[in-house]
């Protein structure tokens, strides 16, 4: 069975960490969408309160976790580090294999982790309502959890496709609170217009992005709340690699592979990012993997330039792998992964060749993860079962050639709200979208020319 590795409780780390400082070569900036010069603090201010601006543009590799937001996380963290015996007996081989396991949060994934300081920062800035996007749920079902804690209203824009396939998220959302919207939704000026365009579109991440800015922009009592690829975002996600550094410590272990799901970027970056600290700083050297869909396949096929980081062109302009903010991606089960884009700090950690990427089919995803479920124990949702495929593919190379390994993986999430993904599974119901190259390069003809 499975080793469980538990951090005590008063080893919560206190800091999150700030990778940018660290870094061998500075990020681009973030770009004013209508000048393209670098944005101010006072340009996100309609969006952000200020402590979270402030975190943006930190030049210190710590920032203290406020001992409110400690408070809440003691509901469920330090999370547990496991060894997977059983995963290792069934492949063979020399590989040892560990996962970090975000799903026992009360949302059943990683998405707490920067929802609560969210909510908590804007509590603290007398702000009383916040406006989100989310993919597959687990965001918008964690910021929800959040604001109900601090006394926030809360406004949630749920990618249409997903919307559908999983009810029970929308039940979940509503129980700690919040409202919930298909998007596109007749709710904003740019819902309705991508509605009069095509009224059957199953929406993208993109898409939800732009109503919820729009509801933010438009209302002076209402803020902007989002689940990914800011680097603030990644920055409180951190928590995961810091308890899973002492975790392995404690076992006298070094990953010799790192590999996470990748859609926007959060839970991947939440474990890497204190190993990518440790890589450049000479003291291991593991090679880390972020693994994406096919169907969006933002790092092996996008290109690396200035876009928006939502489809009606409400946001800032940052630099990251792209596959045009008009792309919309097929309706695959792993819905918080539909993204267009990649986080520019993961984007550039790709473009610096300290991480690697990968994509694969969801009917390869699945077919690992219910392998995963039945050794392990734990069903993993569509999104992590990404790096569930990529693990086991490690692993067997490892049996092939004797190598011993040390693999470490972000199990970012239970699979609970998604049975129905895995029942379409089982009745080979699930399809594997091969993305024309033509789809790519008609979205990438609509993103702006930035010079530098």
């Amino acid at each position: 069975m499975a080793t469980k590795i538990v951090l005590p409780e008063a080893e919560l780390p206190t800091h999150w960490y700030n990778i940018v400082p660290d870094l061998p070569s500075p990020p681009p900036p973030v770009l004013h969408p209508g000048t393209h010069e670098p944005i101010g603090p006072d340009d996100l201010a309609p969006l952000f309160p200020m402590d979270l601006i402030l975190q943006l543009v930190s030049e210190d590799s710590y920032i203290e976790i406020p001992e409110e937001v400690r408070e809440v996380y003691r509901l469920w963290r330090p999370t547990p580090l496991y060894r997977a015996h059983r995963l290792e007996a069934l492949i063979g081989g020399p590989a040892r294999i560990y996962y970090k396991y975000e799903g026992v949060s009360p949302v059943g994934s990683h998405k707490p982790n920067t929802a609560v300081p969210q909510a908590y920062y804007n509590a603290k800035a007398g702000v009383k309502k916040l406006a989100t996007e989310t993919g597959a749920g687990q965001w918008g079902s964690a910021l929800a959890f959040a604001c109900s804690l601090f006394g926030l209203d809360c406004e949630v824009y749920m990618v249409r496709a997903s919307y559908d396939q999983k009810p029970s998220r929308k039940a979940m959302i509503e129980t700690f609170g919040a409202t919930i919207h298909p998007s596109p939704s007749n709710n904003t000026q740019y819902g309705r217009s991508v509605l009069e365009e095509d009224p059957d579109t199953p929406g993208s991440l993109g898409i939800a992005i732009s109503e919820a800015v729009e509801v933010a922009a438009t209302n002076e009592d209402v803020k902007y709340s989002l689940g990914s690829v800011l680097d603030f975002v990644l920055m409180h996600q951190t928590i995961i690699g810091e308890e899973t550094l002492r975790q392995l410590a404690m076992v006298d272990e070094t990953p010799d592979v790192i590999i996470g799901c990748a859609g926007g970027g959060s839970n991947f970056s939440g474990l890497v990012f204190p190993f990518v600290r440790e890589k450049l700083a000479g003291r291991m050297d593991p090679v880390i993997r972020a693994v994406e869909p096919a169907a969006a396949p933002s790092l092996t096929r996008g290109s690396y330039q200035f876009d928006f980081g939502d489809t009606g062109q409400m946001t800032p302009l940052v630099k990251m792998h792209t596959l045009g903010h008009p792309f919309i991606p097929d309706p695959i089960h792993a819905g918080g992964l539909r993204y267009h884009g990649m986080a520019p700090l993961v984007s550039h950690l790709h473009e610096l060749g300290i991480i690697e990427a990968e994509a694969l089919h969801q009917t390869e995803t699945f077919a690992s993860a219910v392998k995963f479920a039945k050794a392990e124990g734990i069903i993993p949702g569509p999104e992590p079962a990404h790096a569930v495929a990529s693990v086991m593919t490690e692993a067997e190379k490892a049996k092939e050639s004797g190598e011993e390994k040390v693999i470490l993986f972000n199990l970012s999430g239970h699979g609970h709200f998604d049975m129905a993904a895995y029942q379409a599974f089982f009745n080979d119901e699930l399809v594997d979208y091969e993305l024309p190259e033509e789809r790519i390069t008609e979205a990438m003809a609509k993103v702006p020319v930035v010079s530098g």
